[in-house]
């Protein structure tokens, strides 16, 4: 009778913990939502509270774009053609017209050659046409625009003047360059900020140079002259044409001349056989270009050569004095000429 007593007080005891154990778990799971829904709510409220300032103090946007630097430009006249015939006759020979090709030498042939440099200015009376002003239907008759229009619409290539070897092409845009110049900025007064010039208010302005075609006033040629065994003659072949811009100081007075360019002759050839050169002296019995030169129709002297140069100086290098200079030339061109005649006996 005890053991049952003793029995039934150990389950009422056993029953009683285990009803205690589930009112405390069924207390504790509404506490556990509520605590992960208040976690959520507090952080959005931080994430809204850090947003706000940064919105607010936004920096203003900056312009990054950079203002397109000037460059310097070449104005070339363009070329209009004549809508009617502005002849009294039809001058198609001259669109037809081919320059002949050179006669072959033989380099077993060549017994003699030697190199000369000539510079040639357009104020001697026998070098007008090389600044003829007139417009035609190949553009303006100036030999400058001749050049450049050839190196810019025909696809001829300029070289750079720093070697007459015709090593370093040249862009048309670094020929503008050499011929007006690099933009410069100045200042000067500012008269919207400062009127009266009182406060001393200056501003930067950027002062771009015109071309002047009247600048160009010489021309370098460099030609070689060849003797043929074979054919017992002197034969002179032309190599480059370099324009020459005259140098001025600040003060007006003469600096230097330097050529901008050298363009390959033969290349020009075909482009100046097509364009007229102006004769005063008959209007209607114009040379071409090509025939100018052929038959050295022009007037220059020698700058430059191989004859007893083994410094390969310019004249003006050793010979100082401009007379002595011009007497030195002379007498390279004696010595090339006595070398043909010495060798015919009578």
């Amino acid at each position: 009778m005890k053991n049952r007593i003793i029995k039934l007080c150990l389950l009422l005891t056993v029953l009683t913990f285990t009803a205690t154990a589930v009112d405390a778990q069924v207390n504790k799971k509404p506490k556990r939502p509520t605590t992960k829904r208040a976690t959520p709510i507090k952080k959005k409220s931080t994430t809204k509270s850090k947003n706000k300032p940064t919105a607010a103090v936004a920096p203003p946007p900056v312009d990054t774009v950079k203002p397109a630097p000037i460059e310097a430009k070449l104005d070339i006249p363009p070329i209009k053609k004549s809508l009617r015939n502005d002849n009294a006759i039809e001058r198609n020979l001259v669109k037809d017209r081919t320059p002949l090709a050179y006669e072959h030498i033989r380099e077993d042939d060549a017994v003699y050659m030697q190199r000369v440099w000539r510079e040639l200015d357009v104020h001697e009376k026998m070098n007008l046409p090389f600044v003829y002003k007139a417009e035609g239907d190949q553009g303006n008759q100036r030999f400058i625009y001749i050049l450049l229009n050839a190196i810019k619409n025909d696809s001829i290539t300029a070289f750079s003047a720093d070697d007459d070897r015709f090593t370093t092409p040249l862009p048309f845009q670094e020929i503008v360059k050499g011929l007006v110049g690099t933009p410069t900025i100045i200042q000067v007064p500012d008269l919207v900020k400062d009127p009266d010039g009182s406060k001393g208010i200056m501003r930067d302005t950027t002062i771009v140079q015109e071309f002047n075609p009247d600048k160009i006033e010489r021309f370098w040629i460099k030609e070689d002259w060849v003797f043929d065994k074979e054919s017992s003659r002197m034969h002179v072949r032309i190599l480059g044409i370099a324009p020459v811009k005259t140098v001025m100081n600040d003060d007006g007075s003469y600096r230097d001349a330097t050529p901008i360019f050298w363009v390959y002759y033969p290349d020009l050839r075909p482009i100046f056989a097509k364009h007229e050169v102006y004769n005063g002296k008959n209007f209607g019995a114009r040379m071409s270009w090509e025939e100018l030169f052929e038959s050295r129709m022009f007037a220059s002297r020698i700058i430059k050569s191989t004859v007893n140069n083994p410094n390969d100086e310019f004249i003006r290098g050793y010979i100082k004095d401009p007379i002595l200079a011009l007497l030195e030339g002379e007498d390279m061109k004696e010595r090339i000429f006595n070398y043909e005649q010495d060798l015919w006996s009578y």
